[in-house]
């Protein structure tokens, strides 16, 4: 953008002996090689999508949900439980049957059937509910068959867990419902067509059109962002091989990778589309554009990066390999918004360029006035800053409170669709057998025989539980195992109260009295322990982001202010995002139904959050900076600032929220609460944050925004984001 605005720049006489040729910095150079090897960059970037697409196919997806957590009472039950050896080795499918009239008259189809699933490949043993009495309900109408898989639930091929399904549904007739429950059978269930990913990009393509009003200026970041996620995604597939990455991971960097690659691109183009209606040439603008904004975009995506990685030091299991593709994406959508969009600037400038300037003309011919809006909003806002800064505040502050009731857990069955199998498996347990039947707690018992059964009849005592099972001896005698059914639902506050109460107030005085080691294990408790770490090394986590990516911005702004105000905001919109979630999801605004929040989701969401928030605080705060540093008029270079951001951080938001947003239709329970809780914090921090809060807080703050006590800024050294225009 033109350092003044009505005349033309002073012009610097040119070096002796030299050409007058304009200066870049290294992304100015970069984009300068782009455009000259055009082709060459542009059949790398498909040579590279396409070989990474050819391999990771042939080399298939290692994907694996690995929630262990060293160290938890969860896990050390199941390290003993495989030590000791049991009699279920692999995960179990439940085949839950209804009979109104009774499943005594069923016995000889059903046996059957199930002499017919034990001859499946992947099935290594099948307990019939009549040859045990405690599987049948006390009406005799359900009752369930224990199917024993040969490994854990996401080794089993899809196709055995399928075969399984459709052998167990041949036998319905008449008044008999076959149905059924376990994680294998809800991983082999279809997840839906990817409608959420083709909506969000119609939707993205409608906005870039509105915004640029023509086709090829439209396609231009999309392009970029589809080449960068599907280059992210094979990579991705390859990387399963090496790290542990959960098989939730593809759809959510798809999720991010479409929203930051068109974000970052859009940044960029719209850097450009300003240097055009400047009188530069195309290729000037794209050096331009690139020594500007694309220093913004490299910043942004280096925070997102610190960010995501900062995960990696919580020691969440799969949640590492999560981070890391995320990192991963974001790495690749940064390259490309650096390398294949000038590129393809270089492809398309000429036509771009003959429509910004004839859409400029027009605009001038109108009297329009490039961000007249956005100018006089902020002239609003500095008119009464503090009102302003309170009332938003207040209202997003009101918005977080429901997050510090949040519930973590995970979901279950019991939030599948009513029409799913596993869904219906779910209910009919919890008819025929209490709520607490779906998600029984594990006790091991570190003792003899007598010891077992001492147990399990005081934990049949014990409030919340409804029934203990007769304790189970391991195959070598060392341990015993009780299995303990809570009166709530799994996902119930009552039951992780359970879990607390047995572990912290029944087991301590049982060995205390039979001399025997105790631990409150099974998935339920392992969620538990999950939600309980997260709880506890969050606040770590938060220090180390918030830390690490203030230290940027002042080392990049040269301010005290800068960095803690962002901080302060970013965080306010990720709590805004939060309690969102908690009202949709937790307490069932809108018809969802009521659970716990996914217990990873906060801590990514942080991650991924802060980061992007980033990208609208340095785009907006380095335009006021250089107006600063240009007029040294704070009033004028805060109105100028969000004049010249206003509407490009708007359709980012807008993009990043109808990308985000559009996960809503996912089946996939995560997934919604995924995209709720970015498209949320996005739409607080576009529109709430960058367009009122930050203008009131620059305005109240004044000259004091840009100081830095002089013995720090000695020290630091001087970090050049934004270079200006006619560098």
């Amino acid at each position: 953008m033109s350092p003044t605005r009505g005349a033309a720049a002073p012009v610097a006489p040119p070096t002796p002996g030299r050409p007058d040729k304009p200066r870049g910095g290294r992304f100015g150079s970069l984009a300068g090689w782009a455009q000259r090897h055009r082709w060459a960059a542009l059949l790398i970037w498909v040579a590279v999508l396409a070989a990474v697409t050819l391999v990771s196919g042939a080399a298939g997806s290692a994907y694996k949900n690995n929630f262990a957590l060293p160290g938890t009472d969860s896990q050390a039950a199941t390290d003993l439980f495989t030590k000791h050896g049991s009699a279920q080795a692999g995960d179990s499918v439940d085949i839950v049957l209804k009979d109104s009239q009774g499943l005594d008259g069923r016995k000889a189809g059903v046996e059957k059937m199930l002499t017919e699933v034990k001859g499946l490949p992947g099935v290594a043993d099948v307990r019939s509910p009549y040859a045990d009495a405690s599987a049948v309900s006390r009406d005799g109408t359900i009752g369930y068959a224990t199917v024993t898989l040969d490994g854990k639930a996401e080794a089993v091929p899809k196709e055995d867990i399928t075969a399984i399904i459709d052998t167990a549904k041949s036998a319905e007739s008449g008044g008999l419902q076959v149905e059924l429950g376990g994680e294998a059978v809800r991983g082999a269930q279809e997840k839906g067509s990817p409608t959420a990913e083709l909506a969000g990009i119609l939707a993205a393509v409608i906005i870039l059109g509105l915004l640029f009003g023509s086709l090829v200026a439209a396609s231009v970041p999309l392009i970029t962002a589809l080449f960068a996620v599907g280059s992210a995604l094979g990579l991705i597939v390859l990387a399963s091989h090496v790290f542990t990455i959960a098989d939730f991971t593809p759809p959510i960097t798809m999720l991010v990778g479409l929203g930051v690659g068109i974000d970052y691109a859009l940044l960029i183009f719209y850097r450009y589309r300003h240097e055009l209606t400047d009188g530069a040439e195309p290729a000037e603008a794209t050096r331009k554009a690139l020594d500007a904004a694309g220093r913004t975009v490299f910043f942004a995506g280096c925070t997102v990066i610190i960010a995501l990685l900062g995960l990696v030091a919580l020691g969440l299991g799969s949640l590492q390999g999560v981070a890391l593709a995320l990192a991963l994406t974001v790495l690749t959508t940064m390259a490309a918004s650096l390398i294949l969009l000038p590129a393809l600037l270089a492809v398309f400038g000429r036509r771009i360029q003959r429509h910004v300037l004839k859409h400029a003309a027009r605009a001038e011919a109108n009297g329009k006035v490039e961000g007249r809006r956005w100018r006089a909003l902020a002239a609003a806002v500095q008119r009464r800053p503090l009102p302003a800064l309170l009332v938003a505040t207040f209202a997003l502050l009101a918005l977080s409170a429901p997050a510090l009731s949040m519930r973590l857990g995970f979901a279950d069955a019991g939030n599948d669709p009513a029409t799913t199998t596993s869904r219906q498996a779910y209910d009919l347990l919890a008819e025929g057998f209490g709520p607490g039947f779906n998600g029984p707690l594990i006790v091991l018992v570190q003792g003899d025989e007598a010891a077992g059964q001492g147990v399990r009849s005081e934990l049949a005592k014990a409030e919340g539980v409804a029934t203990a099972s007769p304790a189970m001896p391991s195959e070598d005698g060392a341990l015993s195992t009780v299995i303990v059914y809570p009166e709530t639902s799994p996902q119930a506050e009552g039951t992780a109260d359970l879990v607390h109460h047995l572990r912290d107030d029944v087991a301590p005085g049982l060995e205390h009295d039979t001399g025997a080691e105790i631990l409150v294990g099974g998935s339920v408790a392992a969620s538990q322990d999950f939600a309980d770490t997260v709880s506890q090394r969050l606040p770590l986590f938060v220090a180390v982001v918030v830390g690490m990516s203030s230290l940027l911005l002042m080392l990049v702004f040269r301010s005290v202010w800068i960095p803690v105000k962002a901080a302060l905001l970013n965080l306010l919109s990720i709590s805004a995002a939060l309690g969102a979630m908690t009202l949709v999801f937790q307490y069932g605004w809108f018809g969802v139904q009521q659970g716990p929040i996914e217990a990873f989701l906060p801590v990514l969401i942080f991650a991924i959050v802060f980061g992007l928030s980033m990208d609208y605080e340095v785009f907006l705060v380095s335009r006021i900076h250089e107006e600063w540093e240009r007029t040294k008029d704070h009033s004028l270079a805060v109105r100028e600032g969000l004049a010249t951001t206003g509407k490009v951080i708007t359709a980012a938001g807008a993009i990043m929220i109808v990308v985000f947003g559009a996960f809503m239709l996912s089946a996939d329970r995560m997934l919604q609460q995924f995209g709720l809780g970015l498209a949320v914090a996005i739409l607080v921090d576009a529109l709430v944050i960058r367009c009122l809060i930050v203008p009131a807080v620059m305005q109240l703050l004044g000259k004091r925004a840009w100081w830095l006590p002089a013995p720090l800024a000695r020290r630091l050294p001087k970090v050049a984001l934004e270079r200006p225009a006619n560098s």
